[in-house]
């Protein structure tokens, strides 16, 4: 939610504001004075401040020095004549995001805007980071995403986390496997325990029994189980039935069915891991997951590179959503690492296009990528995006875009 909390006494002016905001897909939130604002400045507001400087009563100075008593970090931008300029400036001083001349064009509006909020943005995640550090929860530290199928992921493992039995992490190829295994065994009980690792693939029965040993009252996971040598995966079981103090968890990105049919995974291992399953679900089912693990990866780059983050521009955004990214947070990784690094040439914005030619751009790539998703069901792509019908009709009619051309043949 891109809020912009507009203060201004003059009625036309704070229309006119709020018009613009609103034609750049920005939710204003308007007031006439600082005491009809004041209950909107809180540290948990998540939009920035845009305020004239000279108001009756409590003027721009007090409200800025209001709002950073609420919170040092919330973006205020004054609005000032031109005779206050001087003034204006002494208010950046003491910390205003920005100022603007009245009468300001909307391009120079929307790009102080834009800033402003990417601004908050990066500050309120990184306080949100900073908070699930301190809550000692490893699902919330190290799974990362706000979509319900994110969160339904972060309660499953807690609550696998809690039993005593074997586990199977299945999901797509670069999903994640290996750490979702690790976050199970962080969240248990066992988690001052080693968590020892093996492949499946060529482990024989005595490294099988030395990693058990190793992993004692800890935890063994074994990636990719199903091709694990048919004679470890009966010694495998055996411990299993004779009572190994450690736990197993295994992984897989394969059918394991058909691993199953095809004579590769012995059914008994399968059924017996099967109890108590834990599914990734991929980036394509989680789009909206997308900028959020995104920035977290290019933050982390940053940090270990020694760089300063770039901008992550809503365009940049766009060209990651309207990809399907078969190979997973792993694929979205390294392109993370590519973009920290400035190896990313093709993200920049085009320089000849204006702020809201390249919201328009990212919008209109959205909504194709919702549609290609649905396979061209409208009310479905409406939904994923969280639009109401009539909305989302009218910007399919802004850009010429036809749902019936993402429907399969």
């Amino acid at each position: 939610m891109r809020q912009v909390l507009v203060v201004d006494d003059d009625a036309p002016v704070r229309d006119a504001l709020a018009q613009t905001l609103e034609l750049a897909d920005l939710q204003p939130v308007t007031a006439g004075s600082f005491v009809a604002a004041r209950d909107h400045i809180t540290r948990d507001f998540e939009g920035v401040i845009l305020s004239d400087l000279r108001m009756p009563g409590r003027d721009g100075f007090h409200l800025l020095s209001y709002a950073h008593e609420q919170d040092p970090e919330l973006p205020v931008i004054l609005l000032t004549g031109e005779g206050d300029i001087p003034t204006a400036m002494k208010a950046v001083g003491q910390g205003a995001f920005d100022f603007l001349e009245k009468p300001c064009a909307p391009a120079d509006l929307l790009a102080v805007l834009e800033r402003a909020l990417r601004t908050r943005q990066l500050v309120l995640d990184n306080r949100h980071l900073r908070a699930l550090v301190a809550t000692g929860d490893p699902a919330a530290r190290m799974l990362f995403g706000t979509s319900q199928l994110a969160e339904g992921l972060r309660a499953r493992v807690r609550r696998v986390a809690l039993t005593e039995t074997e586990v199977l992490v299945t999901g797509a190829p670069g999903a994640g496997i290996s750490k979702v295994a690790e976050v199970i065994h962080l969240c248990s009980a066992r988690s001052k325990a080693p968590f020892v690792k093996r492949a499946g693939a060529s482990l024989q029965v005595k490294d099988l029994l030395d990693a058990l040993e190793a992993a004692r009252t800890g935890s063994l996971f074994v990636d990719e189980i199903t091709l694990m040598p048919a004679q470890t995966q009966l010694a495998l079981m055996e411990a299993m039935d004779t009572g190994t103090p450690t736990r197993v968890i295994a992984g897989s990105h394969r059918d394991l069915a058909a691993s199953v049919a095809e004579g590769q995974l012995h059914s008994d291992l399968y059924y017996r891991l099967d109890v108590t399953p834990v599914r990734i679900p991929s980036l394509s089912e989680r789009p909206e997951d997308i900028p959020v693990l995104f920035r977290h990866y290019v933050a982390q780059a940053c940090e270990q590179a020694g760089l300063d983050a770039p901008d992550i521009t809503p365009q940049v955004v766009a060209g990651l959503m309207a990809r399907d990214w078969p190979g997973n947070a792993r694929a979205l990784m390294s392109e993370a690492m590519r973009f920290a690094l400035g190896l990313g040439e093709d993200d920049k914005p085009d320089a000849a296009l204006g702020l809201a030619e390249q919201m328009a751009q990212v919008e209109q790539s959205l909504l194709e990528q919702a549609l290609r998703r649905t396979g061209g069901q409208a009310s479905r792509a409406a939904q994923a995006l969280k639009l109401p019908r009539k909305t989302f009709y009218d910007k399919l009619a802004r850009y010429g875009i036809r749902p019936e051309d993402y429907r399969p043949e």
